[in-house]
């Protein structure tokens, strides 16, 4: 079996931002004008202490029209900068949710896409937690703190160019001081922070699976006496993820040490610039646009130490959702629902029409399969099954009836052999004639918060209420909706009305009946049914296999007994066939 790709734990931190760069294609004009208003928002900001500087100059020289001139500059640039933080702001959050929904929608779409066995091999909560937590973690981000972070990047590159500008001798001194101090906080902070952050994001992940797990399964858990165990794993998964966040905090601490550098070089700033005003190499006025500049170089570097964690944290996110796109990159189309599932689109071959027949034979061919490497399900199984055909698998629990049915429909691929239909191999189909050929009710139907009525139109295509009633019509089934509270209307789902195992199946037979495939493959219902469930079951399985091939996984020996054909499985070969 080929090794099934899994989502890294900690993915790679390095150059995210460029790997993220392809996914802004539609949004690049957007960001970049976006962009432009930040810099010139930016650059009102930084000009302020040169103003200031100029008026200070004009008035030790006693020049009240220069003084007056620098006054209206000033007050010009606070009104323009205003107007363009907020014209920014409101640019870069548009720009930036687009960019969040269009990666909510790949994310959506690649999983829609990716093969069952893929989906099962993920810890579901670390899955669910990428899919929806840390993308609305990187929402959040770019509404709250992006602009802060575009704004201070700006005032740093600025502010230093201004400086250059004034006094190269002062700004020299500035950066000799200043700048490897801070390379050096800010190395010691990023060797502490990428593992710390990373090994916290994946402890958050483990307590999303374990909780998720725990919800699934409390009902076992309590008649089985299970719960002390779970509690012990809970905690433990929670006390793990507490001790990778304290580590995560006490790398922010590391940027602490930044003050300590900025008041080092203002000390320095000042006996300079004092010095120079001495000897007359420069005024009064280059002092003060230091001070104020390098107070808001200072200003910039401290938000920046308050936003890094949030930053880091929102690079770790985005890290571990580019991780899951590009797992799930090569995956393909979807299915279209919960409980009537289709195989995945097969390669684009250039013809419009479909490649099989509206009936034809499924054949199995020497497949083999297997969940783990060296531990087969499925040996080399073969099976024929005619047009028209209702043919039963039997066999006991684990036998590779379930498998074979997941295979039949293309959710798993074999790792040997094939499965044609029509003489051709399920992988060559799109799933558009996939959707007409093959069709799988699975034991577990799974049903959406909503009405009967939502539920029943899970298909491609999205019924109208008409043609879903001809469909229940079409199965005999009107007397069971009329039976339920609101009738089709009738709310279903989590805390609302609740089904039997075998009206779930009801439910997949008409989503069936609405796609109208040439291959039913049902697994039954392990359940034990009351009989006018089971009645309503009988006639509508009865009704589907009209002109159409059935194949029933069968657990009851009442449902053996009624196919005309019965192939046996033990250990994932044909035991017997009668």
């Amino acid at each position: 079996m080929a090794e099934q790709a899994r989502l890294s734990a900690s993915p790679d931190q390095r150059a995210v931002l460029r790997r993220a760069w392809p996914h802004l294609r539609t949004q690049r004009r957007g960001v970049l004008a976006a962009l432009a208003l930040s810099v010139a928002a930016t650059a009102t900001t930084v000009a302020v202490p040169a103003v200031i500087g100029a008026g200070v100059d004009r008035l030790l020289d006693g020049d009240r029209a220069g003084l007056m001139t620098a006054v209206a500059v000033l007050t010009a640039l606070a009104l323009l900068r205003l107007l363009l933080f907020r014209q920014s702001e409101i640019r870069l959050t548009t720009v930036g949710e687009r960019v969040v929904r269009e990666l909510r929608d790949l994310v959506v779409e690649r999983l829609s896409r990716a093969p069952l066995r893929f989906l099962e091999a993920q810890p579901s909560g670390d899955l669910l937690r990428r899919a929806t937590t840390e993308i609305a973690d990187l929402a959040n981000f770019v509404r709250a703190q992006l602009p802060d972070v575009l704004t201070v990047a700006g005032q740093l590159l600025l502010t230093t160019i201004v400086l250059f500008g004034y006094s190269p001798l002062l700004a020299s001194a500035l950066l000799v001081v200043f700048v490897p101090a801070i390379i050096v906080v800010l190395r010691l902070f990023k060797k502490a922070a990428d593992p710390a952050f990373a090994a916290e994001a994946a402890a958050a992940g483990r307590v999303a699976t374990t909780y998720r797990e725990l919800v699934q399964s409390h009902e076992m858990l309590r008649t089985g006496g299970g719960t002390d165990f779970w509690r012990t794993r809970f905690l433990r998964d929670g006390e793990r993820r507490y001790r990778a966040a304290r580590r995560s905090q006490r790398s922010l601490s590391l940027i602490s040490l930044a003050r300590v550098v900025q008041g080092a070089t203002t000390a320095v700033l000042l006996l300079l610039g004092g010095r120079l005003v001495a000897e007359g190499r420069v005024s009064v006025g280059t002092v003060v646009v230091f001070v104020l500049a390098t107070r808001q170089l200072f200003d910039s570097a401290a938000q920046a130490s308050n936003l890094v964690g949030q930053v880091k944290l929102t690079l770790v996110g985005l890290a571990r959702l580019l991780d899951l796109l590009a797992t799930t990159a090569s995956r393909e189309d979807p299915g279209p629902g919960p409980s009537v599932v289709v195989p995945p689109r097969g390669p684009y071959t250039g013809r419009s029409g479909p490649l099989t027949a509206a009936r034809g034979v499924l054949d199995i061919r020497a497949v083999r399969y297997s969940y783990l490497s060296g531990r087969e399900v499925l040996h080399g199984l073969s099976l024929r099954v005619e047009p028209g055909e209702r043919l039963g698998l039997a066999g006991p629990t684990g036998a590779g009836k379930t498998t074979l049915a997941k295979l039949v429909t293309g959710l798993y691929t074999p790792d040997s052999g094939s499965v044609h239909y029509d003489g051709r191999d399920l992988r060559e189909l799109s799933a558009a004639e996939l959707r007409r050929r093959v069709v799988l009710v699975p034991q577990r139907v799974h049903l959406i918060d909503g009405s009967l009525l939502d539920n029943l139109g899970l298909v491609p295509g999205t019924p109208d209420e008409k043609r879903i009633a001809a469909a229940v019509a079409r199965l005999d089934l009107e007397d069971w909706t009329r039976g339920l509270p609101d009738g089709l209307r009738t709310r279903v789902g989590r805390g609302a009305e609740a089904l039997s195992a075998g009206e779930l199946q009801l439910i997949g037979l008409v989503r069936a009946a609405l796609v109208d495939p040439a291959v039913l493959v049902l697994d039954e219902a392990t359940a034990d049914l009351d009989p006018d469930t089971a009645r309503r079951l009988e006639i509508a399985v009865d009704t589907l296999r009209a002109d159409r091939t059935l194949i029933v996984i069968a657990h009851r020996e009442s449902t053996i007994e009624r196919l005309p054909r019965v192939v046996r499985l033990d250990d994932g070969m044909v035991l017997a066939e009668g």
